[in-house]
């Protein structure tokens, strides 16, 4: 090759420094969109952030175990526990169900809590199938199904993700939020408690919520 087929290597660097920039300019412009809401030039607010968190859930209408329509004002004036689960859950949910009956046990809140089980399959967890999913755990829980327009508005409100996913072996499974939801006696959310959160914690949690 000659000399005349060769870039410069005066353009060579210039070219270098120009893709640096951009570069450079990509990840502050990343950064901006991540840490900032859009069309905001700052983070939410505290007051935003209340504003928020007392909006999230509202009133509902489902399908109780009995089969007669269940309404959310049911709960008005007690503090009370909701999972998003379904029947046929190898593990998440039974583990997680069984651990709110301990926990409110445990804080001597049975008669001051309730637990919430929501199906999120609805096409096979019925008004008998949430039932007598609520009973194996010895301890009052509220089971409730309805349609999937029902089931697909109440996950909505309550921020719930729940996808089907195909079985290696065969069958279905539901990949789903396993986050309990508590909420005081105004119905309003008043915390989480996580698959990871030490039981001190989360007992700590429910006592608060019940007094």
């Amino acid at each position: 090759m000659t000399q005349d087929s060769q870039p410069p290597r005066r353009n060579l660097k210039q070219v270098r420094i120009l893709l640096w920039v951009l570069v450079a300019l990509a990840v502050v412009g990343t950064a901006a969109i991540l840490l900032y809401p859009r069309g905001k030039a700052s983070p939410l607010t505290t007051q935003e952030v209340v504003s928020a968190k007392a909006d999230f859930g509202g009133p509902f209408s489902l399908v109780g175990a009995d089969g007669k329509p269940f309404s959310s004002a049911s709960l008005e004036g007690k503090p009370y526990a909701i999972y998003f689960g379904y029947t046929r859950c190898g593990d998440v949910c039974p583990i997680t169900l069984g651990r709110l009956v301990k926990l409110r046990k445990a804080a001597g809140e049975d008669g001051k809590l309730n637990i919430v089980f929501v199906t999120i399959d609805p096409a096979n967890d019925g008004p008998k199938e949430v039932g007598q999913y609520a009973d194996l755990f010895g301890s009052p829980i509220i089971g409730l199904t309805g349609s999937k327009a029902q089931i697909d508005q109440i996950k909505k409100q309550y921020g719930i993700y729940a996808e089907p996913e195909p079985m290696a072996g065969g069958g279905m499974k539901m990949n789903h939020t396993a986050t309990v939801l508590l909420f005081d006696r105004d119905e309003k959310l008043a915390g989480t408690i996580t698959t990871d959160e030490p039981d001190s914690a989360a007992l700590a949690k429910v006592k608060r919520l019940a007094t």
